[in-house]
């Protein structure tokens, strides 16, 4: 009886763990988002990715709830792997994260396919609290003008 009230629990608490796939091509950047990422709470990095394509077949490999893409990666960018996977996967929430982060380039994204953008010198205010935003159905989208965060 105690064995298997404990491998409920461990079920119990593997479905509230929440899993974030991370994209980027520089290895540093991945750990540092990965450390920020992985001190919240039951929150975890199920895989990473170092360019668009491995993002995309991560992310249908692992199902992640939340996959974070930098915009400029080698073999497929950060915008093309948005799309491939929110085609197939259109309740994951993407939240782009990059150094450029304009309000042009902010006016030419698909509201459908990103959730978020977070620029990477303000992740360590920003980046948890975005993904917190778009695991609650909101947006995330500081200092733009077009794009308005919602609580």
């Amino acid at each position: 009886m105690v064995q298997a009230e404990t491998q409920n629990s461990s079920l119990q608490d593997a479905a509230s763990t929440v899993r974030i796939l991370v994209a980027d091509d520089h290895e540093v950047m991945r750990l540092g988002i990965r450390n920020l990422l992985e001190a919240q709470d039951s929150w975890m990095v199920c895989a990473e990715a170092s360019n668009g394509k491995e993002a995309v077949d991560k992310t249908f490999q692992s199902h992640p709830d939340v996959v974070i893409l930098d915009i400029t990666m080698p073999t497929m960018n950060g915008l093309e792997a948005a799309s491939h996977i929110s085609a197939t996967y259109p309740e994951i929430p993407i939240i782009l994260f990059s150094l450029h982060l304009s309000d042009e380039m902010m006016n030419t994204l698909n509201r459908a396919t990103i959730r978020g953008a977070v620029s990477k010198s303000e992740a360590g205010r920003d980046l948890v609290e975005a993904v917190e935003t778009v695991l609650n159905g909101g947006t995330f989208f500081r200092g733009s003008k077009s794009f308005p965060t919602r609580p």
